[in-house]
């Protein structure tokens, strides 16, 4: 909870996967594709596809050297975003290229996303305090169309997207960049995000943190809005 010492937030930095918007598989993505044995991928099976292909930490499948050094990278490089990706989804049984690469398509693309069903709502309620907002993202695609398709465009100051600044979080660069597009100091900055290692790190900064659970949104729905408050916006 905010304390009576601490600064007010003057401006608000969102991760943009698990947080603002979450990839959630439609059945009709997965028509057609099937494992190496043969078994159409759906149900579990495709929810559980969709957590490797956006799990923000961590190695959910075998690499070797070359493939690691892509998936670490992945989101500095689209070439390595997509060598990355395409392996994963040969390592979980989609063995097929043309069924790969449609799945791989589904993931870059940006209206494939779905927003929180308080994405609108904390955006335009920090739009209406004066409060300056970024998105903060590791990610090796432009997610600005998600936000513009939408009409949600109108409420973002800027957009720091790791292949385009060249670094990603933890790393501390990648804060500091978004603050100073933000024109702010870490002090009176909040960093929401749903990952404690990834997106905490902006407290080494100076920043503050609020955790979200990147669960389906139809599980949260209102999330948001409840981080916000926690830090006297409301």
């Amino acid at each position: 909870m905010t304390q009576a010492s601490t600064p007010a937030i003057e401006a608000v930095l969102f991760d943009f996967s698990g947080t603002l918007f979450r990839l959630e598989e439609h059945p009709s993505w997965f028509d057609g594709i099937h494992d190496a044995d043969g078994t159409p991928v759906d149900g579990a099976g495709a929810a559980e596809l969709m957590r490797r292909m956006t799990a923000p930490v961590g190695e959910s499948v075998e690499f070797d050297d070359v493939t690691r050094h892509a998936w670490r990278n992945r989101d500095l490089d689209p070439a390595l975003h997509r060598r990355a990706y395409l392996h994963v989804l040969e390592q979980s049984g989609v063995t097929d290229p043309a069924h790969a690469e449609s799945v791989y398509g589904r993931v870059i693309d940006a209206d494939s996303w779905t927003p929180y069903p308080d994405t609108e709502a904390v955006l335009k309620l920090l739009s209406a305090e004066s409060i300056r907002v970024g998105i903060l993202s590791n990610i090796a695609f432009d997610i600005r169309p998600a936000f513009a398709d939408r009409g949600l465009d109108r409420y973002v100051d800027e957009f720091v997207l790791s292949f385009e600044v060249g670094h990603v979080k933890p790393q501390p660069e990648v804060f500091r960049h978004a603050v100073a597009a933000l024109g702010v100091d870490p002090s009176v900055t909040l960093m929401v995000g749903d990952s404690a290692e990834a997106d905490g790190a902006a407290q080494e900064i100076g920043c503050s943190f609020a955790l979200v659970d990147p669960v389906p949104t139809s599980q949260r729905p209102d999330a948001l809005l409840k981080a916000l408050r926690e830090f006297g916006i409301s």
